[in-house]
Parts: structure tokens; sequence; C-alpha cells
């Protein structure tokens, strides 16, 4: 059972920021072995979706993801990023819930705002599926190959 909450950077609890983090080292930095500076300031800025999985001592974070305002990364549009999936809780479609979440609470939010996001380049056909298309050419982030997609706003 999965428990789901937004909250903004001041909500979040000193174990549930730790696990926002130890969980994006753990994934973008170790596993993806690429090097780079995760404290990069929009944090403070941004909404936060976690899924967290179990209850008590055995309860981790399944799922978490970050959602930017326009004029916040991009000047025109809203974002999303920092979408990740723990190990352990692969393999069950979470990461389309996670993003269909995401995406939702921006439109909410946003009506009117497009919404960019630097992806990684293997993912180009799971973002389609999900109404994003292609802006410009593939380019290094982080020693990742990355292309920028845009989703049109529908309000």
């Amino acid at each position: 059972m999965l428990s789901w909450q937004w909250k903004a950077f001041q909500e979040l609890t000193v174990d549930e920021l730790y696990a926002v983090l130890a969980l994006r080292q753990e994934v973008f930095v170790v596993e993806q072995r690429s090097l780079y500076l995760d404290a990069d300031g929009l944090d403070p800025k941004a909404g936060h979706l976690l899924a967290f999985e179990g209850t008590g001592p055995e309860s981790f974070l399944a799922a978490y993801l970050r959602i930017l305002p326009p004029g916040v990364k991009h000047v025109e549009e809203a974002s999303l990023g920092r979408v990740v999936t723990s190990p352990r809780a692969r393999g069950r479609g979470l990461g389309r819930e996670l993003t269909e979440r995401g995406l939702a609470r921006l439109e909410a939010l946003y009506p009117r705002a497009d919404i960019r996001i630097s992806a990684q380049e293997y993912l180009i056909a799971f973002y389609s599926s999900l109404g994003f298309v292609t802006q410009g050419d593939v380019y290094d982030e982080d020693g990742i190959p990355h292309i920028e997609m845009l989703r049109r706003a529908r309000g």
C-alpha cells in the first residue's frame, strides 16, 4: 500500500528530506554513476511528491518527484524533474503513476503553462506517451544523454 503526499519544501520533515536525498543519490549518483551536485537550490521553490510504501520502521520512499512553477527553472514553462523510483519498487508501473500525478498537479496549479523537462534520452518513448515532444538535439547532462521535451498546455 502506497501513501502519496504532496508537500512544500518547508513541510518536509527531517526524515522525509533525508529519504528524498538518499533515494536521489542512490539512483542518480550511485546507480547511474553520474557525479553532479544534487542540491541545486531549486528544492525550496518546488512542490514535492512522495510515495511511501509500508508503515512503521519497514516503510521506505518508493517514488519521488518535484515540480517547479513557471519562471523558476524555465522562463515561461513549468517543470517536473528528479523523477525517481526506488530499485525496491520497480516493475509495477509506479513511474507512470508518479509522473501522471505530477503532471496532473502542474495542470491544476498552472493550467495555461506548458511543461518542459530535461529527459534522459532512453526515456523519450515513455515521455512521448504522456504527451511530450522532443525539442532540439540530445546533449550531455552530467555524463548522461538528455533531451529537452515539451508538453503543451491543455487549458
